[in-house]
């Protein structure tokens, strides 16, 4: 398998943004140009929320060899086969300071920045985003579009700020565990539904006596499968 051209590359990134109004976002950077060869920052217009300054980023007097990805250019082999280790060399971006020598080679794994594993980037995180507003197109999970980084030790092709669809997962502390004990034994009064958040159903069962006992066996079944969760979308811890 081998990698396209960076076409692709661009295609990836202006897709998950072609709803965002770029005319009205300002640009503060200090990065060079950008060539699809290097290590870049992007600068483009494809990525507005990718600001950085190699300045203040990258540490001064350390040697060459030992700067991060974000402060160094380096020449890929766009045609290398995908997944491999490869070869290059590298030299530190302009207003950059290090010392050693000012060429040098670097391993890398061949891949778009975008093409990296989780545990090789970083991303911004939503607690917006509710799993219980699924969207009425496929796919039909919510997810949101976040702007990731490579990690500082990881080399990689393309730009390494992109966007990503994420799938919503973040929590507000709310214990599955909990939530099915109160359902199991307090559950004829509302309480797991109290518990959630989820008042308007919780006065239901209280005045219901849970439905004598009907409601309360239904969510317990519910709450024990996921079914019924946090009244914000949240998932459980």
């Amino acid at each position: 398998m081998f990698i396209v051209a960076s076409a692709s590359d661009q295609d990836h990134v202006s897709d998950a943004i072609s709803t965002q109004d770029l005319s009205s976002i300002s640009y503060q950077m200090s990065t060079v140009t950008i060539s699809n060869n290097k290590t870049d920052d992007s600068t483009s217009q494809l990525a507005p929320n990718c600001t950085i300054n190699v300045e203040e980023l990258c540490p001064d007097g350390v040697s060459c060899h030992l700067l991060g990805g974000e402060c160094i250019d380096c020449d890929f082999n766009l045609s290398c086969a995908y997944g491999t280790n490869q070869t290059t060399k590298c030299r530190p971006k302009p207003n950059v300071n290090c010392s050693g020598e000012q060429v040098f080679e670097k391993i890398y794994e061949c891949c778009y920045c975008y093409q990296l594993s989780p545990q090789k980037t970083w991303c911004n995180r939503s607690t917006e985003c509710a799993l219980n507003k699924p969207r009425n197109y496929y796919p039909a999970r919510p997810f949101y579009t976040s702007t990731c980084w490579a990690k500082h030790d990881n080399l990689c092709m393309g730009r390494r700020c992109f966007y990503k669809q994420i799938p919503c997962n973040w929590s507000q502390g709310y214990k599955w565990s909990t939530a099915l004990l109160l359902s199991i034994f307090l559950g004829g009064f509302g309480v797991d539904r109290f518990y959630l958040g989820l008042w308007r159903e919780g006065i239901g069962k209280l005045l219901s006596f849970g439905g004598l006992g009907v409601w309360t066996l239904v969510d317990v079944i519910l709450i024990a499968v996921g079914y019924v969760g946090p009244w914000d979308g949240s998932l459980y811890i």
